[in-house]
């Protein structure tokens, strides 16, 4: 069974699909920088890491080659770190191209936007791939980005394009806000939409902008999981800018000590 089931208590995500070392110089982008920080926040008491790859021009990639070299890394660097794959468009793939990749490796995670595998209409397709990884022992956790998404999860559920079963949501909040900002009290929506669709599943949570730290707490309150990192935030809780990863690591892993 994977390690990502069920979910690491905090995830670090810390490279993201956009944001280069222009924006923080201490944005991993390669694979022996993102090994490097990995293994740094996992020490400072990440679980699991969310990565992303990069090209040679730092142009995010659904690469199997190299995500396949950063999972071989991962295992000999920071063995004890669960590592999850992204499948993100980020403007450039499509779903069919995400499924061209999810048959060209078996990671140990990968995270999955719905709206972005259902984005081409081709169900069967859909169907055909969530259920091959299902067989492969591998962790899916569907990326969520609206309270609306829950329920066409269940609907999809209940259709058996996904399988039901050792379900792991990621509740995203501010992707589509002015600014891309979060605030704590985006979540109640959330669970508002799983409790009405009656949906059993561990979920976590990951929160664009300057509140990211408040809003993981709320997360953490409400009985969830965090995912924290440079993908979405480089302030640390007083707005400052972090000084790296690690930083805002260390911040949110005290929410699960007290």
């Amino acid at each position: 069974m994977s390690r990502l089931l069920p979910l690491p208590s905090l995830m670090v995500a810390p490279t993201g699909a956009r944001r280069t070392r222009g924006d923080h110089p201490a944005l991993p982008v390669t694979i022996a920088q993102v090994v490097d920080t990995a293994a740094a926040c996992h020490a400072a008491g990440a679980g699991g890491l969310h990565a992303h790859v990069r090209d040679s021009s730092g142009q995010h990639v659904l690469d199997a080659g190299l995500y396949a070299e950063l999972m071989a890394e991962m295992a000999v660097q920071v063995p004890t770190m669960a590592v999850q794959i992204t499948t993100e468009f980020a403007g450039r793939y499509t779903a069919a191209e995400q499924r061209a990749l999810l048959r060209m490796l078996t990671p140990e995670g990968v995270s999955i936007a719905l709206a972005e595998m259902l984005s081409d209409d081709d169900l069967p397709a859909a169907r055909r791939c969530y259920h091959a990884l299902a067989e492969a022992g591998v962790a899916v956790q569907h990326i969520l980005y609206e309270p609306s998404h829950v329920a066409w999860l269940a609907r999809e559920i209940a259709a058996g394009t996904v399988p039901g079963q050792g379900l792991t949501l990621l509740f995203v909040l501010g992707r589509y806000t002015s600014g891309q900002q979060s605030e704590p009290e985006m979540l109640a929506p959330f669970l508002d939409a799983m409790k009405q669709a009656r949906l059993a599943a561990d979920w976590a949570l990951c929160a664009f902008g300057r509140r990211e730290t408040a809003c993981l707490q709320a997360a953490v309150t409400a009985g969830g999981k965090m995912r924290v990192g440079f993908e979405n935030n480089l302030h640390m809780a007083d707005g400052t800018l972090a000084p790296d990863n690690t930083a805002r690591v260390r911040e949110v892993a005290r929410f699960l000590a007290d």
